[in-house]
């Protein structure tokens, strides 16, 4: 490790970015679709209202995602870029010293919550992960199972903890992805701070000041994005979410989630 410690750290600060970090850019563009969306003219075909133009948005980003090719080469990397980094950052932080308590600087503060954040998000990719791509639904108040092509509608159930309101463990669900997105959202911002002086980019107190305030702007708007799209989606009432997925689905329905079976089966007896 001593020997290799130029090429492991550079190797560590670059898998931070490239591809966990584009990752994340990526997903909290889609994810704030909900959103911003619903000034997207084009779904009116499907929505009758703005929150249902967010929906249709948000649909035709999330299947789009999902027909990419090589999907499964692309997670696969994702994943061992993760693990990578993720490990690595583990043996940093074990084998680092924590002087907080002697030098409580800024610098000391943001190390320490780098290192926290790194845990915490770890926890948290794992919880996202299983519960919406691996369909672990003990996980899940109201077991509602991800299907992508009810992507708001799931969603939703998911966070709230069924279909009908928030509840008390939709709440714990909804407050851990508010505090496991924000820390991620550090954890990258930051990370973007400290790559620069790990590869020699801002070598002057001026030019590293210079780029704390670029990695604070863009770590503002990333939370305001991923804070938007969790009000939202707990906002979303995920039955006429589904109504609005279902009529997207044309004439190629796709297989209803058991969770909606009921609501579509009382549809089409209307």
């Amino acid at each position: 490790m001593s020997e290799q410690h130029f090429l492991l750290r550079r190797l560590h600060s670059l898998t931070g970015l490239v591809p966990i970090g584009v990752f994340l850019l990526a997903h909290l563009t889609t994810n704030s679709t909900v959103l911003w969306g619903q000034l997207n003219g084009r779904a009116a075909l499907h929505a009758s209202t703005a929150a249902d133009r967010g929906i249709v948005t948000f649909q035709e980003e999330v299947s789009f995602l999902n027909g990419l090719p090589f999907l499964l080469l692309i997670e696969i990397t994702l994943w061992v870029s993760i693990a990578f980094h993720a490990g690595l950052g583990l043996v940093y932080a074990f084998s680092g010293s924590n002087n907080l308590k002697s030098y409580p600087y800024q610098n000391n503060w943001r190390y320490m919550l780098q290192r926290l954040s790194g845990y915490a998000g770890i926890l948290f990719i794992f919880y996202h992960v299983a519960t919406l791509r691996w369909g672990w639904t003990f996980l899940v108040p109201g077991g509602a199972k991800w299907d992508f092509h009810y992507a708001a509608s799931m969603l939703a159930a998911a966070i709230q903890g069924g279909t009908d309101g928030v509840t008390t463990g939709g709440l714990i669900v909804s407050l851990f992805y508010f505090v496991g997105v924000s820390l991620l959202v550090f954890h990258f911002a930051n990370g973007l701070w400290t790559m620069a002086i790990t590869w020699g980019l801002t070598a002057s107190a001026a030019a590293q000041r210079r780029w704390g305030y670029c990695c604070t702007a863009l770590g503002v708007l990333l939370m305001a994005m991923a804070w938007s799209s969790i009000i939202v989606v707990v906002r979303t009432d995920p039955t006429d979410a589904f109504f609005v997925e279902k009529a997207m689905q044309g004439d190629h329905p796709a297989p209803t989630p058991a969770i909606f079976e009921s609501v579509a089966g009382q549809q089409a007896r209307n």
